[in-house]
C-alpha cells in the first residue's frame, strides 16, 4: 500500500549511458551555484566574500594573523588581505601543483581535513575559495612566503595570465605560480587575494550589500579579540576606511547587540570552558571509526536587559549559524532548567499553583553570543547556517548548567540574580495573562474554530519550507519530544492513543472527531476536495509514534487520514514515519560504546557482532516500550535530529493498489480481511510475535 521513495519508471522514459553527463573540475560550481554558495541573489554575492575572509581569519584563529584587510573597490572587485603565513607554494606530491592552485582549482582540498594545519577552522569543505575562484571573471592572488612573491590569476577556474588590469584585459590561459620578486625587508608574509564576479551566475539586480561585509568583519573581530580588521568601501568623497579590534571579543559583543534604549538588569556573564565528546568520524584512510573523541571550546557572554526583545547569536569556529543548532539546543536546556530550578526552589517568587517559566520566558530581554570552536564540526548545508553536530549540546549544556548556577549562589552576584529570577516569573504571569486575554476574546467571536488548539507546541520559525511538525502519540512522549526539540523550527501536536478510523466513518464524523480535527486544524490546508497545499504551515509533518504494535496500528491510521482527506500532502512526498528505535545496546569498558537498532533481529545480529569482536555487553538490553522513555538527548539523536535520524517518507505510487489494500485492512467490511488475515497467516515469525 505505501512505498517508501519508489519510483515506477515506464519504458519511454528509459535512458542509457548518452544521457549522462559528468561535470568535472570547477564545471559544477557554475553549473549549480546556489549549491555552493547558498543562493544565487545578492546573499550569493555577499557569500563569496565570506568564504575569502573566513580563510583569512583561519590564520588569526589559529595565532598566525594579526591584521587583515578587506577592500571593496569602486568597479565591484573585493580584496582580502592578511598576514598569515600565506598559501603553500610547494608543489604536492600527489597532484603535481602548487599548493595555491591546489586550493583554488580543486573541490575538498586544503589543510582542514583533520592534518596538523588547523586545530578548529571555519572553512572545512575545501570548497569555498574555490568555487569564488569558479564564478570570477578574473581571480588574482598574491602569495608572500619564504622571502619570495609570488602570483597566479585565473579566469572561471582556469589558470593564466592577463595582460593588463582589470577582468576585460586580454587573457592568456595555461601559465602557472610565478615568483614576481622578492620580499622587502621588514614586509610580513601572507595572502591577497582580489576577485570580479561574474553577474551572469546570479540573478539580475544581485549586488554586494556593503552593510552586510561591514556586520559580517565586525561580528569576526568580536569572535577573535585582539586582531584588527580594517574594512576599506568606496565613497563619495574618496574611499571610507572603518578598523575593528575588540580586546575583551564576547562581552563588547553583548554590549554592542543589546538594545540601546534598555538598561541591563545584571553584569554581562561569561562563560568559557572546554569538553569534550564522542563522535562517529572517517580517519585519514576515509574509513569509518566510532566513538572518536573531540575536544570542544566554548565561549558564551549574555546578560538580561529591562526591554523584551531577545537576541541570541550562535557562532561556529567564527562562522555564524544563523539558525543556531546543537550548541544553541545545549544553552537552552541549561537556562530554562537552571532558572527554571532556582526559581522554584527560591520563597517567594512562584505563588501556588502557578505554572514554571518556559524558555521564551527565559529568553526574554536576553542579550547572548554563542561560540563554540571544535573540529570538523557537521552543518546541516555549505553555508552551514545551523550546526549539527550532536555532541556539542552535552557540552554546552554542562558547562552553562554549572557556571549559571554558581552565578545563582554567590554572594556577590545574588542581587542581581535575584532580579533576573523575579524578571522571568514577571515574564511568565504576563504571558499567561496574554494568553487568557486571548482565549477569552476567541470563546466571543466566530473565529474560535481558527484558533489554534491549545495543546499545540508550536514553533518560532515562520519559513514553512524549514518546519516540521511531529505528531506525537501520548503525553509522556510529549513531555520528552518537548524537552528534545529544536524549538526554532520544529512543533509537535500530541494525540491520544488510537485515532478514529476514517476509512469507515463519514466526513462529518471525521470532524466531530477531537484528534482529526486538531490535525486539520493545526495544518491549516482544509481537507477533502477544499484542501489546499500552498496554505500548509509545515514544511514536512512526521509521525512519531511507538515502535511497537500499537504504534504501528496508530502510524497506519493516521496515514489512512492523509490518505482519505488530505492526499497531496503525501503526493508531494511532505508526510513522513519517524523511526525510533527499540533497543538501545551498550558496551561495557573504558571507551563504551552505545548503539541503537529498530528491530529484534537487528539487535541480535548486532550483539553477536560485538561480542565477536571481544566487547562486553551490558545486559539486560533496555528495549524502548514507548517514546516516553527515552530522556531528552536519545529522543534527539535518535529520531529528531535532521542530521542524525532516520525517517520513512510515505509515498502512494500505485493509487488503485493503495485504496484497494485500505478498504481491505481499514474498510468496513470484515469477511475479506478476516481471509486475508488467515491466508496470510503462514507468513508470520512467530518467534518474534511478542518481541
Amino acid at each position: 500500500m505505501w512505498e517508501y521513495d519508489q519510483v515506477t519508471v515506464e519504458p519511454e522514459t528509459l535512458y542509457g549511458a548518452d544521457d549522462l553527463t559528468h561535470l568535472e573540475g570547477l564545471d559544477a560550481v557554475r553549473k549549480r551555484p546556489g549549491m555552493y554558495i547558498g543562493s544565487t541573489d545578492s546573499r550569493g554575492v555577499g557569500h563569496l566574500v565570506n568564504e575569502i575572509l573566513d580563510n583569512s581569519t583561519d590564520e588569526a584563529v589559529a595565532g598566525h594573523a594579526r591584521h587583515i584587510e578587506i577592500t571593496v573597490h569602486p568597479d565591484g572587485s573585493v580584496q582580502v588581505d592578511d598576514d598569515g603565513r600565506g598559501i603553500p607554494t610547494d608543489v604536492n606530491a600527489k597532484s603535481g601543483l602548487s599548493g595555491v592552485e591546489l586550493v583554488l582549482t580543486r573541490l575538498h582540498a586544503g589543510g582542514k581535513f583533520g592534518g596538523s594545519g588547523y586545530k578548529a577552522s571555519g572553512g572545512l569543505h575545501g570548497v569555498g575559495a574555490s568555487a569564488v575562484n569558479a564564478l570570477s571573471r578574473r581571480f588574482d592572488v598574491t602569495v608572500r612566503r619564504d622571502g619570495k612573491v609570488h602570483r597566479m590569476s585565473f579566469r572561471h577556474g582556469h589558470p593564466g595570465v592577463f595582460d593588463g588590469p582589470g577582468p576585460e584585459a586580454t587573457f592568456h590561459p595555461g601559465t602557472g605560480l610565478q615568483v614576481v620578486g622578492k620580499m622587502a625587508r621588514g614586509e610580513s608574509s601572507g595572502t591577497s587575494i582580489r576577485y570580479w564576479y561574474d553577474a551572469r551566475y546570479f540573478e539580475t539586480g544581485a549586488v554586494l550589500d556593503v552593510e552586510t561585509v561591514r556586520t559580517k568583519v565586525r561580528n569576526t573581530a568580536f569572535l577573535v579579540p585582539g586582531v584588527t580588521y580594517v574594512l576599506r568601501t568606496p565613497a563619495e568623497d574618496g574611499p571610507a576606511e572603518e578598523s575593528f579590534c575588540f580586546p575583551s571579543g564576547l562581552g563588547d559583543m553583548v554590549e554592542f547587540l543589546a538594545p540601546a534604549a534598555e538598561k541591563p538588569v545584571c553584569d554581562t556573564l561569561m562563560i568559557n570552558g572546554e569538553g569534550s565528546y564522542k563522535e562517529n568520524a572517517a580517519d585519514a584512510s576515509g574509513v569509518m571509526q566510532s566513538n572518536v573523541l573531540r575536544r570542544a571550546e566554548v565561549e558564551i557572554a549574555l546578560r538580561w536587559g529591562t526591554g523584551y526583545e531577545r537576541t541570541v547569536e550562535c557562532f561556529t569556529n567564527t562562522i555564524r549559524n544563523v539558525h543556531g543548532g546543537t550548541h544553541r539546543k545545549g544553552f537552552e536546556r541549561a537556562v530554562v532548567r537552571a532558572l527554571g530550578e532556582a526559581i522554584k526552589n527560591t520563597r517567594g517568587l512562584l505563588k501556588a499553583k502557578e505554572e514554571p517559566p518556559t524558555l521564551d520566558d527565559v529568553l526574554e530581554g536576553m542579550t547572548a553570543v554563542i561560540h563554540v570552536r571544535i573540529p570538523e564540526p557537521q552543518f546541516t548545508s555549505q553555508t552551514k547556517d545551523e550546526l549539527s553536530t550532536a555532541g556539542i549540546t552535552k557540552v554546552v549544556q554542562t558547562l552553562v548548567d554549572q557556571r549559571v548556577r554558581a552565578w545563582l549562589e554567590d554572594r556577590r552576584t545574588r542581587t542581581e540574580a535575584r532580579t533576573v529570577l523575579q524578571k522571568i516569573v514577571d515574564a511568565a504571569r504576563v504571558r499567561l495573562t496574554q494568553k487568557q486575554q486571548k482565549d477569552a476574546a476567541r470563546r466571543k467571536t466566530a473565529l474560535e474554530g481558527a484558533s489554534m488548539p491549545p495543546k499545540l507546541v508550536d514553533c518560532r520559525s515562520t519559513g514553512v519550507e524549514r518546519s516540521e511538525l511531529f505528531i506525537v502519540e501520548g503525553d509522556s512522549a510529549l513531555g520528552t519530544a518537548r524537552m528534545a526539540r529544536s524549538s526554532e523550527y520544529q512543533a509537535l501536536l500530541p494525540i491520544r492513543g488510537k485515532i478514529l478510523n476514517v476509512q469507515k466513518a463519514t466526513l462529518q464524523q471525521v470532524l466531530d472527531n477531537a484528534e482529526c480535527s486538531a490535525i486539520v486544524q493545526v495544518l491549516g490546508a482544509g481537507s477533502g476536495r477544499t484542501f489546499d497545499l500552498s496554505q500548509l504551515r509545515y514544511g514536512r509533518i512526521l509521525i512519531m509514534a511507538d515502535a511497537d504494535v500499537d504504534g504501528s496500528h496508530i502510524r497506519t491510521l493516521l496515514i489512512t487520514l492523509f490518505a482519505r482527506y488530505m492526499r497531496p500532502v503525501i503526493e508531494a512526498g511532505r508526510l513522513y514515519a519517524a523511526m525510533p528505535p527499540l533497543h538501545k545496546i551498550t558496551t561495557k569498558g573504558r571507551n563504551p560504546e552505545t548503539i541503537y537498532t529498530f528491530t529484534q533481529p537487528e539487535m541480535e545480529s548486532t550483539v553477536a557482532r560485538l561480542k565477536k569482536a571481544g566487547k562486553q555487553i551490558v545486559t539486560p538490553i533496555p528495549r524502548f516500550k514507548g517514546l516516553g522513555e527515552m530522556d531528552a538527548d536519545e529522543l534527539w539523536n535518535t529520531t529528531m535530529n535532521p542530521a542524525a535520524r532516520t525517517v520513512r517518507r510515505i509515498t502512494l505510487d500505485d493509487v488503485e493498489a493503495a485504496e484497494r489494500v485500505l478498504e481491505l485492512l481499514m474498510g468496513e467490511k470484515v469477511e475479506p480481511r478476516k481471509n486475508w488475515l488467515i491466508d496470510s497467516a503462514g507468513r508470520v515469525d512467530q518467534d518474534t510475535i511478542d518481541a
